[in-house]
């Protein structure tokens, strides 16, 4: 049985696995070149002009009245505050807390309920989410970005309700500190929160080695170096743009271009503008940019590697050739557990395969999610995984205690996802369990489904739930609940005529229905529970009475 054997890490000493020590020894072997490159602000900082900024930072945090350990909550848009902010709370041994700017009232006041932060740094347009919040009274000081005069009226607004606010240029104009603490390795470095697809979002701890492991693991899935330029399109306040582009540009000394978002229309553009070698995709994010007009010049950029995940297979050859690619990579992963699965840079696999295991410093089972007994090869199991190393997993949900032991139960963490391998090693990531569907026998995968729906062209987004059957108990009826792409006429009949060739016939969703929108996460997942309780209604057609 093959395992991935391609893993590197960059430093052999464990103690060194913290951003600050990193930050500080890239600052010594790459001080001129440039780290951080952020276009659409026309700013760029080199390797000492950060650490120089985040000491500043991470030194004002400290004298504005917070003491090592301490979280700092974050929620601002992509942009050079948010990276010192990000970077000077860790230099300062406190514990950086990013929230999705999409929150507000229920999801925000649960967040900073859970990890009571001691300070927040904050763009001006979200300090109205704050003002009414019971939770934010223990806030200790709001700093607040920008220098416009919609900064000045936010700090206005929050000292008027009593709280300590100041500029964010406060910290980034500070002196430098005589001395900051010393960061361990199992210190926490972060936490960040998951969807919350069916209930209340957890907070994963992540200690600095967790966050360095995952980030250095991307070094060798891509084979980063200090020659590359590694693109993050997405917000900063998901790991993704954090551990698996930024981080692992520090960690080789690399330069990272932090774009204001993603854009299916600009991608090639940004490429090219930047001299972007590496990036990644999550979601449909490829299956968008797919669908662009094609131009002659497509293949006219740097880019030698994607990271895309999932990767969508049935577009894949004809997006490399377009896009001159070198190599596509994935893996599975969660942000509690790093990834211990990915793929062979370069190497071509199965069609679906996620990756093989890193057999050196993971062990993982597929076990029957009622049992956690282990299934026969080649069928459906929860992935549960242990990590060799300390430290190189999370130390649980902050503030959860009951959600981490039932996480760990049978001293495994319990991932959730249904994963299948086969004889040869490669796994495959099936479904979620709670996302997975049984129909007149057979098992189904909604993203299977979703996939090749999503390769229409009239097709923006869609998901599949499943409904209760009307004859067979404990079995479902797929529901396809469809986004058509902006001014495109969709019809249920064109979507069936469309998946009938293209899916198994027990895997045709019986129901469609087409929506101007899906209901999202605040992380951008689709929340397929409300879905699910919504049903079918009479918006919704069905297959059997057309």
């Amino acid at each position: 049985m093959r395992t991935y054997r391609d893993l590197h890490l960059t430093f052999p000493d464990r103690a060194t696995w913290t951003l600050p020590a990193v930050l500080r020894h890239r600052a010594g072997t790459h001080g001129d070149a440039v780290f951080l490159d952020v276009p659409f602000q026309k700013v760029q900082l080199t390797y000492a002009e950060t650490l120089d900024a985040a000491e500043r930072v991470g030194g004002g945090l400290l004298a504005g009245g917070c003491v090592q350990g301490d979280r700092v909550l974050i929620m601002a848009a992509n942009g050079i505050d948010y990276l010192l902010a990000w970077m000077g709370a860790s230099v300062a041994g406190l514990v950086e807390v990013p929230i999705n700017t999409a929150y507000r009232g229920t999801f925000l006041e649960h967040q900073v309920r859970t990890v009571a932060p001691r300070a927040a740094v904050v763009d001006p347009g979200f300090v109205a989410h704050f003002l009414d919040l019971e939770a934010a009274k223990g806030i200790g000081t709001f700093y607040v970005t920008g220098s416009s005069s919609s900064s000045r009226e936010a700090i206005a607004a929050l000292r008027g309700a009593g709280w300590s606010a100041e500029p964010f240029s406060l910290l980034s104009g500070a002196d430098r500190p005589a001395s900051l603490p010393e960061v361990a390795a199992s210190d926490p470095a972060a936490i960040l929160f998951t969807s919350g697809t069916t209930g209340l979002s957890k907070g994963v701890t992540m200690p600095h080695t967790h966050f360095h492991f995952f980030a250095d693991e991307c070094v060798s899935l891509c084979r980063l170096t200090d020659a590359d330029a590694h693109m993050a399109v997405g917000p900063l306040f998901h790991g993704n743009a954090q551990f698996l582009a930024c981080y692992p540009a520090m960690i080789v000394g690399a330069r990272f271009v932090l774009q204001q978002r993603f854009s299916a229309s600009r991608w090639v553009e940004q490429l090219r503008e930047s001299g972007v070698t590496v990036t990644n995709f999550i979601g449909v994010m490829m299956d968008w940019v797919h669908k662009q007009p094609r131009r002659d010049d497509d293949a006219d950029n740097p880019l030698r590697c994607l990271y895309a995940v999932p990767l969508a297979t049935s577009i894949a050859p004809d997006f490399k050739e377009r896009f001159g690619i070198e190599a596509f990579v994935e893996n599975f992963g969660l942000t509690e557990i790093s990834m211990p699965i990915l793929t062979p840079y370069g190497e071509d696999r199965p069609a679906g395969a996620a990756g093989l295991l890193v057999e050196d410093y993971f062990d993982v089972r597929l076990v029957d999610p009622g049992t956690d007994e282990e299934v026969p090869l080649g069928e459906v199991g929860e992935l549960v995984v242990r990590a060799h190393l300390p430290f190189t997993m999370t130390t649980g949900y902050y503030g959860m205690p009951e959600r981490t032991v039932e996480a760990q139960r049978n001293l495994w963490f319990h991932t959730g996802d249904g994963l299948r391998r086969d004889a040869d090693g490669w796994y495959y990531f099936v479904d979620r369990l709670k996302d997975a569907l049984r129909r007149r026998g057979e098992n189904i995968s909604s993203f299977e489904v979703e996939q090749p729906v999503l390769a229409h062209p009239g097709v923006l987004d869609c998901a599949v739930v499943g409904v209760p059957a009307d004859s067979e108990a404990g079995e479902d009826e797929l529901l396809l609940v469809v986004v058509p792409e902006e001014g495109t006429t969709l019809t249920a009949a064109e979507v069936w005529e469309w998946c009938e060739p293209r899916l198994p016939a027990f895997a045709v969703p019986r129901y469609v229905r087409i929506v101007a929108s899906l209901p999202m996460t605040p992380s951008g997942k689709v929340r397929k529970l409300e879905l699910r309780e919504s049903g079918v209604d009479v918006t919704t057609a069905d297959r059997e009475t057309r």
